[in-house]
């Protein structure tokens, strides 16, 4: 099975960029989606249907124009679970997961913490997403959380560590919070196979930065550890260029 989780940052946005002859390129079973910022509505499903995506699943915030995530696949899911049942986190979209034969599979989209407020708002869904995840292992051991964390776990997934000690997405804090989710049951896909530095999956539009490389790695494939033996490939698609996040794939036996 072959996964792509893609934070699009609008997929409207993406869709004008090439998006879908890229996905008919890279093939994957299943694609997660972050950060859409569209209604479902507002989209021309056949547009998926066509690239051979026929089942598609869209999780919209309430607000237009922001957040929501998405899951299409080739396959039809066993199940599809909209949201958590936590209200302020479903209200913005954050969380859609289907299952396949066994195998959950998550996009998530968690909160970034660019102001006093969102990051209050922010670790009050990191503590709250892990409890959920704890009662959700109880009933789905097989779990793949795709998407966007918004936080970078050691100093090598960001490109200045000693700068930005102090910027939201590197903060004590949030990066203690992450690994201790992954000590809690779940492997960084990635760093199973690759252990070298510079690679990122995010690069702000300012300063040239992507040219640059001056990048953070914020999107994961975490696997629960019942998986491990499963995984086969966990890579970074940093030539597809429809956001200023790329692309994540991991592939399972």
């Amino acid at each position: 099975m072959k996964i792509v989780s893609y934070n699009v940052n609008g997929i409207r946005a993406a869709l004008k960029k090439g998006f879908l002859d890229w996905l008919q390129t890279v093939n994957p079973d299943v694609i997660c989606l972050q950060e859409i910022k569209a209604q479902e509505d507002q989209l021309e499903l056949t547009l998926f249907e066509d690239a051979g995506y026929k089942y598609h699943y869209w999780y919209s915030a309430q607000k237009k124009g922001y957040s929501g995530v998405a899951i299409l696949s080739k396959e039809k899911p066993d199940h599809v679970e909209f949201g958590t049942g936590i209200d302020y986190m479903d209200f913005e979209g954050r969380n859609i997961r289907a299952d396949f034969n066994g195998v959950s599979i998550m996009s998530m989209y968690l909160p970034s913490g660019t102001n006093l407020d969102r990051l209050d708002f922010k670790f009050q869904y990191m503590a709250d997403f892990q409890d959920y995840i704890d009662q959700l292992k109880e009933t789905h051991p097989n779990l793949v959380i795709l998407g966007d964390y918004n936080i970078c776990h050691e100093a090598i997934d960001i490109h200045n560590p000693v700068g930005l000690k102090n910027t939201s997405g590197f903060l004590p804090a949030e990066r203690a919070w992450i690994g201790s989710f992954m000590d809690n049951g779940f492997i960084d896909s990635f760093r199973v196979f690759n252990q070298e530095p510079n690679h990122y999956t995010w690069w702000s539009y300012r300063a040239n930065a992507r040219n640059n490389n001056k990048g953070w790695r914020l999107d994961y494939a975490l696997v629960s550890q019942a998986l491990e033996n499963r995984l086969k490939r966990s890579v970074i698609l940093s030539e597809a260029k429809h956001s200023d996040h790329c692309p994540i794939l991991i592939e399972l036996h």
